[in-house]
């Protein structure tokens, strides 16, 4: 299971994918400020394709993505966000 992590930093937005080869999570999305939990992914929830330049990173779990969201507050401008793996 790994996770990939979007941030809309207009709408204090951040969107997260379940990667999962043979069971897909689908995608979550919460307030910046808060923490992904499994049971706010939906298998037939997508992100939004106006964030193809707002793409994060990959983690390899659900604390990672928190802990990373919990490190880098929302209003910061420092986050570094790139286009989308073609793959996703």
């Amino acid at each position: 299971m790994g996770f990939a992590l979007w941030i809309d930093q207009e709408q204090g937005m951040a969107w997260a994918q379940g990667t999962h080869e043979y069971r897909p999570m689908g995608a979550a999305a919460i307030a910046s400020t808060d923490q992904f939990r499994p049971r706010d992914f939906r298998q037939t929830r997508r992100r939004p394709v106006e964030l193809q330049n707002a793409f994060v990173g990959f983690f390899g779990s659900l604390e990672e993505v928190n802990v990373f969201l919990r490190a880098e507050p929302q209003g910061r401008s420092g986050r570094k966000t790139r286009a989308t793996p073609p793959h996703l």
